[in-house]
């Protein structure tokens, strides 16, 4: 193709299979609020639920008409959008969604990724900052200029926020005091199936 570089990532599909699968993912990504797939299809998915948050804060007849058609399920998943997720959201400027790179899960070590909401139930970052600010406060160590980035980050926009990370954290205080240093080992999903080599 003459003219430069592509504006979306094809994803080894034709359009029309490419745009359900997109939809898919979205709507999944609304209704629980994180899922997990490849970095790739995050990132292309990343951009369409940024749009579809744009437009539940537009709240429009023109802009639920608009998210009617870009999501599978929209009985259930565009009042999600025009509801909690506009309130949530509301002073929010942008960046309502976050990708984190995870090493892989399945066995073809394709590149894995988490895409979730920002300022949710599941905000990863929030968790990993309240879990780093509970280790630094066992050992008795001051909390570091990363550290402090991310506690204005996670708090900046969240109603609360310094009193949910309060108690975040005081559960993972909790946690370490009863023993629980969390998950050890990361458990693969077989893509392929185990052949069958008996007659």
């Amino acid at each position: 193709m003459a003219g430069g570089h592509m504006k979306y990532r094809a994803l080894s599909r034709k359009s029309s299979h490419r745009q359900a699968l997109l939809k898919n993912l979205v709507t999944s990504l609304i209704e629980h609020e994180s899922i997990v797939t490849t970095w790739y299809k995050a990132k292309e998915a990343q951009r369409l639920a940024e749009k579809l948050i744009t437009l539940g804060k537009k709240n429009t007849e023109a802009s639920r008409r608009s998210a009617h058609s870009k999501v599978f399920r929209p009985l259930q998943t565009v009042p999600r959008l025009f509801g909690p997720l506009r309130e949530r959201y509301a002073t929010r400027p942008g960046g309502y969604t976050r990708v984190l790179l995870m090493e892989p899960v399945k066995e073809d070590q394709a590149r894995s990724a988490i895409l979730e909401l920002i300022d949710g139930p599941k905000d990863m970052r929030f968790a990993m900052t309240a879990r780093t600010i509970a280790r630094l406060r066992e050992k008795g160590h001051h909390v570091n200029d990363i550290t402090a980035t991310n506690i204005r980050k996670v708090t900046a926009y969240r109603e609360n926020g310094e009193t949910a990370l309060e108690s975040m954290i005081q559960k993972f205080e909790n946690l370490t005091a009863n023993g629980d240093t969390g998950a050890t080992e990361v458990k693969k999903k077989l893509v392929y199936p185990e052949p069958d080599l008996g007659r």
